[in-house]
């Protein structure tokens, strides 16, 4: 029941961070949309700025614990990254967000705010690529309910990970987040060590003992 209890907790932290990103995308779309259309250059200049502090302060925690939260649920469930077609998009989809708003959208948001001041709009580009990142988000939201496709491989149930795991799952990114506030930019440290252990974990319990090998033919 405990470890029941605990389960949850994370699912509801990872629907309540995923919406959070999403929410926050579509602030970013509706500030760089704003930036854009205006002719006004202070308001250029605010919309911009306030869409990069979102950015670093709010939209990039958030997706990082959603991100977390929905990985330990495929490493502590038996559910598992490549078992099925839905949790593989999940999956793929997360890795491809997470490394667009890293290496591209922070970078991108810092360059638009030194070219507001200069009179400059935002790029078409990165209007457009807040847009699609709220719909990724909607679309494995989809996924989530619909869990469509099938199986993508067959195999025995994977084991459900112990309730110390689910603690951490959810304790970790808040502590992350709280850390983020506080420093100024977020730093998902415990977030990927707990991430790693439980990898870690998953895959020698996967291990087969001496005694489940077979013997080499004479």
């Amino acid at each position: 029941m405990r470890k029941q209890r605990w389960r949850r907790m994370t699912v509801w932290l990872h629907v309540v961070t995923s919406v959070g990103w999403m929410g926050q995308a579509l602030a970013l779309f509706t500030l760089l949309a704003i930036s854009r259309a205006t002719e006004d250059g202070e308001i250029r200049v605010a919309a911009t700025s306030m869409a990069h502090e979102i950015d670093t302060l709010l939209l990039a925690p958030l997706a990082n614990a959603s991100a977390f939260t929905g990985f330990m649920l495929a490493a502590g469930t038996a559910w598992g990254f490549t078992r099925h077609w839905w949790v593989l998009a999940k999956f793929v989809i997360t890795l491809v967000q997470l490394y667009a708003g890293i290496f591209l959208l922070s970078g991108a948001l810092q360059d638009s705010v030194a070219a507001a001041r200069t009179g400059e709009q935002a790029p078409v580009a990165l209007v457009a690529g807040t847009a699609l990142m709220a719909s990724a988000i909607a679309f494995q939201a989809w996924l989530s309910i619909a869990k469509p496709w099938g199986k993508a491989r067959s195999g025995g149930k994977l084991p459900t990970a112990p309730t110390w795991v689910f603690v951490a799952a959810v304790a970790a990114p808040l502590a992350d987040i709280t850390a983020g506030l506080l420093l100024g930019f977020p730093l998902p440290a415990l977030s990927l060590i707990v991430l790693i252990v439980q990898l870690v974990r998953r895959r020698r319990q996967l291990r087969p003992t001496p005694a489940e090998v077979p013997a080499p033919a004479l």
